[in-house]
Parts: C-alpha cells; structure tokens; sequence
C-alpha cells in the first residue's frame, strides 16, 4: 500500500510527463492567428448586440412617445 505522500508525488509527476510530453502546445504563429480571430469576433458580437440594443431603445422610445 503506497502513502499518501508518494501518491501525491506520484500524481504530480505524471502531469508534468503529460503537460511535457502528451500535450500538443500551438505554434506562436498559430497563437496569434487564434487570438486575432478571438478578439474580431468579439468585436463583431459586441457590434451587434450594440445595434440590437440601440434599435429596441429607439423603436420603445417611440412606442412610448406615441402610447403618452
């Protein structure tokens, strides 16, 4: 029976085995290429939730003008 000691000792070597050795790290090339295509998206979403909002407060404002 291993203590519990060794098991954390031994739990913590494999994940360094795996994070060196098992896990395909990206390219800086491909890095930034997924952070551009990141933060364009973001851009593009806030754009439209921008314009959706600004429509509905300008289409409710009207309404309301209109009711009162």
């Amino acid at each position: 029976m291993k203590s519990t000691m060794s098991k954390i000792t031994s739990y913590f070597k494999d994940v360094q085995n795996e994070l060196v050795n098992k896990v395909s790290w990206p390219s800086w090339p491909e890095l930034t290429n997924s952070a551009i295509v990141v933060m364009v998206a973001s851009l593009i979403i806030a754009g439209v939730i921008f314009a959706m909002d600004y429509s509905f407060d300008n289409i409710l404002d009207w309404v309301y003008n209109r009711l009162y």
